[in-house]
């Protein structure tokens, strides 16, 4: 469940950041590889914060980690942070979006990814989504 204010009751555990990286009115979709978790699904390229990190930085690394892209990190545009909580643990997700002029070359890390796709934010609401992801893009697109 996806909250905008902080519940009262609210055990941070982690953050998570995001990335809708959108080309010509597409974003790109990871399909998670089946023995992580969300298994099988699509979403978009995301990840813990690690100690030290800045979200930027964590967004940065994220991005090169699941798909080969070097960006500067002044080109991401911080959209939102909301509250979640699921499957019993709370944590902060961070959203960006990073809009590119050329379809880069994708390299996706195996042991993360078993595909990636390109799809507009409606084609997006009909694939098998990470929890939660199908809210996200609506608030949005």
């Amino acid at each position: 469940m996806i909250y905008d204010k902080r519940p009262k009751d609210f055990s941070l555990k982690f953050q998570v950041v995001s990335c809708y990286i959108e080309y010509q009115g597409t974003l790109l979709f990871l399909h998670r590889s089946i023995h992580k978790s969300h298994g099988g699904m699509w979403g978009v390229p995301a990840g813990k914060v690690e100690g030290g990190e800045t979200n930027d930085d964590a967004m940065v690394r994220e991005i090169v980690e699941e798909t080969g892209l070097s960006i500067d990190k002044n080109s991401l545009n911080f959209l939102k942070s909301i509250f979640v909580r699921h499957s019993g643990y709370d944590f902060i997700y961070h959203m960006y979006k990073l809009e590119i002029n050329e379809i880069p070359k994708i390299k996706i890390n195996s042991t993360e990814h078993q595909d990636y796709k390109w799809a507009t934010p409606q084609e997006a609401l009909s694939l098998d989504l990470v929890t939660d992801l199908d809210e996200c893009i609506k608030m949005y697109y």
